[in-house]
């Protein structure tokens, strides 16, 4: 099964490190405006998820977000959610830990996408 977004190691280790201090996780893609477009961690439930918003999955037990809109713009891709140093977005959980969540894409080949459109 193909899978719209999928974290690595190093941001699977940093999704079970915010598990503990701040108990289960979400995540939303950030169309930009004050934290840029990165992803944003939020405690679960502590963001309105709304009729506009697409589920693309899971990463880490977190379900993972994005607006329709911005959906629209990345549907051929697969998000990579990874983790670099530095200062994240200041309302996402992991700023305060020296890190942050990057999302990197790839194209979906034309397998993939054609199985995409089966799955829906």
């Amino acid at each position: 099964m193909v899978e719209r977004v999928i974290a690595t190691d190093a941001a699977l280790e940093l999704i079970e490190f915010l598990k503990e201090k701040h108990g289960p996780l979400m995540f939303h893609q950030s169309g930009g405006c004050c934290d840029g477009s990165s992803p944003m961690c939020y405690p679960e439930g502590d963001l309105f998820i709304g009729d506009q918003d697409v589920y693309m999955g899971d990463i880490g037990g977190s379900k993972f977000y994005m607006h329709k809109n911005q959906f629209e713009y990345w549907r051929h891709t697969q998000l990579i959610i990874d983790v670099v140093p530095g200062r994240g977005g200041m309302f996402s959980l992991e700023g305060v830990e020296g890190k942050r969540f990057l999302t990197r894409s790839r194209a979906f080949t034309t397998e993939e996408t054609k199985e995409l459109q089966e799955q829906v």
